[in-house]
């Protein structure tokens, strides 16, 4: 596969420092650009030179009028059209700002996969605290390695390598990506078969708590937990009353994981939370490094930094969250490209090869991570075979009130099958995604909370 051309700023990057190891921090200097020509959290500030990326001016920070926390959330472009609409007629024309996994959904849905792509809008924003902390980590943070692979040391509250040298670093940055500090999430997901069916297989409450961007924490005080979990599964019927709660750490060997199994009226803690195994949320249809598009542990793969480029990603989708059924969102061979907006924004592309003597059922797997916001929006894996099997991706929303671009529908179309997941749908919720304040009670996440909990 050929890799994405490269910008000259990227090219400048990947090649002095391609594989090498991290280093502590950044110059003064390099770290000082955080407040000039990039943006607090390390993106390029000024727009393309063609116009159709525009400068960042601080993202979109005033909710719409009317909105309430954890009522639905609106559109604040509902009023716009698309400036373009890309199909497998017209993709060769694009095909530079194109995925190879968008590409191969062109083609094996030629009459039905389809880009509408709006105005791009930069509005990713944190809060100023954030930016204050990310800046203080962009000149003491570090890499080390762990037991679980890469793990950053020295950085708290804000983003640590916002001026990344490695590909290490911006999937560190994704790792930690923003998106509150206590909140709660019910939605559903489902599988889609071959021959078109949805099948529910999972409707789910889900608390959240990011200890790593707890506001009275620091550098000294943080245990290491930079997202912890708790899921509370309500269907479908076979699977009504399972649980599961993971406690995600830095370093990777310190993550862990457990299930209430309720068959078995035991909670079993799960031998192996990362990687290729199978994800039990998702009733094992995607494995947990998938979770979001990319999760957990880094020790299993080389990262190189490929390098930034300009391509159109799901960007500012609110409009997935407005239709009240879910059944307008799940299509039969993809998402329903009607409730899908595209926008150019410049991605950092990062690829993983497998290491030497480790096992993964995807050697080889290409990630897209948006500069306003670390998160990893699209991915491509291929198998053993050196064949494009799997094209994971997140849908991300504009959620002023936070303030973030966070990401909600996601899942992986497997090109293989023809069948495909999605999951965190909030069609059919009163609530989509809600802050919660007081943050949940650490308690609340422990593996003898869950089994006290856990009912048939």
């Amino acid at each position: 596969m050929r890799h994405p051309q490269l910008t000259l700023s990227a090219l400048v990057v990947a090649t002095l420092f391609g594989a090498a190891s991290a280093q502590a921090g950044v110059s003064a200097a390099e770290a000082a650009k955080l407040k000039g020509e990039l943006t607090p959290v390390g993106a390029e500030k000024a727009g393309n030179k063609d116009g159709t990326i525009p400068e960042w001016t601080g993202g979109l920070t005033t909710p719409t009028p009317g909105f309430k926390n954890g009522g639905r959330r609106p559109d604040p472009f509902a009023n716009e059209k698309p400036t373009l609409q890309i199909t497998a007629k017209n993709m060769d024309q694009h095909a530079d700002k194109l995925t190879e996994g968008v590409k191969a959904l062109l083609k094996k849905y030629p009459e039905s996969f389809r880009l509408d792509v709006y105005k791009t809008h930069r509005s990713a924003a944190a809060p100023q605290w954030l930016y204050d902390n990310t800046f203080q980590n962009a000149t003491r943070a570090s890499v080390v390695e762990s037991g679980g692979g890469p793990v950053v040391k020295d950085a708290f509250g804000g983003y640590p390598f916002p001026i990344p040298k490695t590909g290490t670093e911006v999937m560190l940055n994704a790792q930690v990506r923003w998106r509150g500090d206590s909140w709660n999430q019910v939605s559903t997901g489902y599988q889609v078969t071959a021959d078109g069916r949805a099948v529910l297989v999972q409707k789910v409450s889900v608390d959240n708590i990011a200890p790593y961007y707890f506001k009275e924490g620091s550098v000294d005080k943080f245990d290491g937990r930079y997202w912890v979990v708790r899921v509370n599964l309500q269907g479908p019927a076979i699977r009504a009353g399972e649980a599961l709660v993971g406690h995600l750490a830095t370093d990777e060997s310190k993550t862990a994981a457990w299930t209430y199994l309720v068959g078995q009226r035991r909670v079993r803690k799960i031998p192996n939370a990362c990687c290729d195994t199978p994800h039990p949320p998702s009733a094992g249809l995607l494995t947990f490094d998938e979770v979001e598009v990319q999760n957990g542990r880094l020790d299993r793969f080389d990262w190189k930094l490929v390098g930034k480029k300009e391509m159109y990603i799901p960007y500012n989708s609110n409009r997935i969250m407005v239709p009240s059924k879910d059944s307008d969102i799940i299509g039969p061979k993809h998402l329903n490209p009607d409730h899908v907006r595209w926008e150019l924004h410049r991605v950092w592309v990062v690829e993983a090869n497998l290491k030497p003597g480790q096992r993964h059922t995807s050697p080889k797997t290409r990630y897209y991570v948006d500069e306003d916001s670390w998160w990893p929006v699209l991915a491509e894996r291929w198998d053993s075979n050196g064949q494009l099997w799997r094209v994971p991706f997140s849908i991300p929303v504009a959620m002023p009130d936070i303030p973030a671009q966070i990401g909600t529908v996601w899942g992986a179309y497997d090109l293989t099958t023809g069948t495909y997941l999605a999951t965190e749908l909030f069609n059919e919720q009163k609530e989509q995604y809600k802050l919660v304040s007081p943050r949940f009670k650490d308690d609340y996440f422990s593996s003898e909370s869950l089994g006290g909990e856990g009912v048939r």
